[in-house]
């Protein structure tokens, strides 16, 4: 039921790749994607040039290079005369997109913000206003996006990390912010809600399966609490060889 009540929802100003944009897009990464990564945008960017708003899960390990897709879709609508936001579950996440985004983006014209606790009131008081006339292209930030001072002249695209961290209630009040915007939402561990949306159609799903060549392996394991000193040593002398846990 709520499959053909979504598609058949209000149609939004379709998001067309163009060979030429998808070069000026692809220029900005110092690698290629891999084919994992091309297959998932295949069907991001058929959905956002379909006229319809997309409601898409993007799902794939850590690592495996969901931010740089995301950043694509972003790009697109920029490249529309769109804006674009990425709203992360915590400040450090949503810092760590937007270092990323400013590697990639040197010297573009793309004009972005990053809306965190850190702004002076006189700061946010700014960024807001520039939101709100169209003067930013993409922000991001963490839930503080959805806070009703936050406005934006032409919203095309909102994605979501780590989407089962937000209320529906909370996505959905990006829906209040204008014309309906294309919604990505990104994990790489689905829990039980977000696969049950997958089913039950309010989502579509694309997989990212692969990590990109020279990618470390990422070792994943479940200890109980009477190991913990043990962990926190193992990580310590980890953390020491400059790796990252």
């Amino acid at each position: 039921v709520r499959r053909p009540r979504r598609q058949s929802e209000k149609p939004v100003e379709p998001l067309r790749v163009t060979a030429e944009i998808d070069r000026r897009i692809r220029a900005r990464f110092p690698f290629a994607l891999t084919p994992s990564q091309n297959d998932a945008l295949r069907e991001i960017c058929r959905d956002l040039g379909s006229g319809r708003p997309m409601t898409r899960l993007l799902q794939g390990d850590v690592g495996c290079g969901k931010t740089v897709v995301a950043l694509y879709a972003c790009l697109l609508a920029v490249a529309h005369r769109g804006q674009a936001a990425i709203m992360a579950p915590t400040e450090i996440l949503a810092q760590q997109h937007f270092g990323n985004i400013e590697r990639y983006l040197v010297g573009s014209r793309v004009r972005r913000v990053l809306l965190h606790g850190g702004l002076s009131a006189a700061e946010r008081r700014t960024a807001l206003g520039r939101i709100q006339r169209g003067e930013i292209d993409l922000v991001v930030g963490t839930q503080a996006l959805i806070q009703k001072d936050v406005a934006f002249e032409r919203l095309a695209l909102v994605v979501v990390d780590e989407q089962h961290k937000f209320g529906v209630v909370q996505r959905a009040a990006f829906r209040t912010k204008g014309p309906m915007p294309h919604y990505l939402v990104m994990t790489a561990t689905p829990i039980p809600r977000t696969l049950a949306m997958t089913i039950f159609g309010d989502l579509d799903v694309s997989l990212i399966q692969h990590a990109p060549p020279g990618r470390a392996k990422l070792l994943t394991r479940v200890v109980t609490t009477a190991q913990w000193p043990i962990v926190m040593d193992y990580v310590r002398k980890r953390l020491e060889a400059g790796e990252q846990a």
